[in-house]
């Protein structure tokens, strides 16, 4: 029995502590999933109570046996200390009746398959079946539960996905992406997972962001980025469009740095743009590139900044003309 089902009987005997009682309750609202186990967790341990009363002393003895071997390893006998404990019947049943709710339980679980949705070269759309629209950039990778209309639930392994979800205040919209879990009821928003880092940016609605406990509430224009190897949540404001590039096909750049409208290149186009001299790093743009190709882009921003590009060795070098 884990430390998690071991919580869980604590708290139906009302005996946790407050700060015992905030993780339960924050573990069940955190997954539809976790909601379902609970509820048949309680289900389970609700059909114990209705078991005739073993005495006491067995009931005590039998309790810390079968945790002592749980723990303990085989060729140990341990010594068992009796609890004294007014509920120790309710325990001993616990034992028999949770175990054997736990293969009901894990076979409820491992049947929510999932279905897998992958973006090769192309930018795809996809509907999901309770109506969210997904636009997938290029390269992307997601699987949905294969029972989505009860279960909302998306595991995003790599890439970048625009969500428009359908709102449902009954059945919250979870993504799950490594450590961060990303909770909707209905709004709009970006998330990008590339080397291990994620990235949300919201354009519409509220989206909550977690890490184990913590977690921040993002708003419209506002954005996280979490660092791989970090548990920091950091909400900033978002200050650019070059986001939904692949949603939009363009690229609108109001007063934005040269620096990041090449790194958004870099991506979109999958090429190796350098800027050589750090002194135009920051010289910026105001205009809107709708479809152009790479070659006229460049272009257009050597010919506004009076900057000029040098081909070399796969990379396209940005340098200043003095």
């Amino acid at each position: 029995m884990g430390d998690r089902d071991e919580l869980l009987i604590k708290y139906l005997l009302t005996e946790t502590s407050t700060e015992e009682n905030s993780e339960v309750l924050h573990w069940i609202a955190e997954d539809p999933a976790n909601k379902v186990y609970y509820n048949h967790f309680k289900q389970i341990w609700e059909t114990s109570k209705k078991l005739e009363p073993v005495r006491q002393i067995d009931a005590d003895q039998a309790w810390n046996k079968f945790k002592t071997r749980v723990s303990a390893p085989v060729e140990q006998e341990a010594r068992v200390v009796p609890l004294r404990y007014k509920y120790g019947w309710l325990k001993i049943a616990a034992i028999f009746l949770i175990a054997a709710g736990i293969w009901s339980t894990y076979r409820f679980f491992s049947a929510t398959d999932y279905i897998s949705v992958g973006a090769g070269k192309e930018v795809i759309v996809k509907t999901l079946p309770d109506g969210s629209v997904l636009t997938l950039n290029k390269n992307s990778l997601m699987s949905f539960a294969s029972n989505f209309t009860d279960h909302r639930a998306i595991r995003l392994q790599k890439g970048e996905i625009f969500f428009k979800v359908t709102p449902n205040k009954e059945k919250p919209f979870i993504i799950d992406i490594d450590k961060v879990k990303i909770r909707v009821v209905g709004t709009s928003f970006d998330v990008k997972h590339t080397n291990e880092d994620t990235e949300v940016i919201v354009e519409t609605g509220i989206v909550k962001v977690s890490i184990g406990s913590d977690f921040v509430e993002l708003h419209k224009g506002e954005k996280v980025f979490i660092k791989n190897g970090t548990a920091e949540l950091k909400k900033e404001t978002n200050t650019d469009l070059l986001y939904n590039y692949y949603r939009s096909k363009a690229f609108t750049l109001n007063n934005t740095s040269l620096s990041r409208f090449i790194e958004a290149l870099n991506e979109a186009y999958q090429v190796n743009i350098v800027i050589e001299d750090p002194r135009i790093k920051n010289l910026t743009l105001t205009t809107t590139f709708t479809e152009d190709s790479l070659d006229h882009i460049l272009q257009t921003i050597c010919q506004t900044l009076d900057i000029k590009q040098v081909h070399s060795e796969g990379k396209i070098l940005l340098v200043n003309k003095l």
